[in-house]
């Protein structure tokens, strides 16, 4: 993360190493990130009023430009920037949402050259997820083939992570590869807890169950 030279000077005046400076700022936003992430899963998993969710969220898309301003060269949170974006585009949904969704990959992109092994390469994920869920050219930028590169990408750096395994084994089910989905799925339903993420994980876990429940039906019809 770039210092800046009135911090330099601060830093100095003060006695402090620049490590030192440097080590506080990142704490700082990624006090900034844990919060984003445990609104974000409040939002998502435990709001069921649309209207409600959607002022929630953008309430807390609001918050996310504020830690960007004052952390613009933080990965973490870039990354939960952009998913706060292409969550309020999901909800919204249609034409309107497109410049959200942009808005979130190019944050995630940005996010990779800084680094790409940032919050155990999630960028990636998000990043798949939203090339398969997206639509295609001419309006979008949608694409299976980027969307499996992508994912992979993710699994190389996160193999044993639950959103990885899920985002994967979902674009596997959207493509009807039930077989393989559902090996993913499994996986995902029984990945380690993440730490402070408790409600982000029930809410993924119900996910998976869903989508484990559709491969059942769709191999039970054949």
């Amino acid at each position: 993360m770039k210092i800046t030279c009135f911090a330099m000077i601060c830093a100095f005046a003060l006695g402090l190493p620049l490590s030192a400076n440097a080590d506080t700022a990142n704490n700082e936003a990624m006090n900034g990130v844990a919060h984003l992430q445990e609104e974000w899963a409040r939002i998502k998993y435990q709001m069921t009023d649309e209207k409600q969710q959607l002022d929630a969220i953008h309430q807390l898309e609001t918050e996310g430009e504020s830690l960007l301003n004052l952390y613009p060269d933080s990965p973490e949170v870039m990354i939960w920037q952009g998913i706060v974006l292409s969550t309020d585009a999901g909800i919204v949904r249609g034409i309107s949402a497109l410049g959200k969704v942009n808005d979130a990959r190019d944050l995630f992109e940005k996010s990779i050259t800084l680094d790409p092994t940032a919050l155990d390469g999630s960028a990636y994920t998000s990043l798949g997820s939203l090339y398969y869920q997206v639509p295609p050219w001419p309006l979008a930028f949608g694409s299976d083939s980027k969307a499996e590169e992508f994912l992979k990408k993710a699994l190389e750096l996160n193999p044993d992570g639950i959103d990885p395994n899920y985002f994967y084994g979902d674009f596997l089910l959207q493509n009807d590869h039930y077989a393989e989905a559902k090996v993913y799925l499994e996986k995902a339903l029984n990945a380690p807890e993440r730490p402070g993420r408790a409600s982000a994980d029930a809410g993924r876990r119900a996910e998976i169950a869903k989508a484990l429940n559709e491969i059942a039906q769709e191999v039970s019809k054949n």
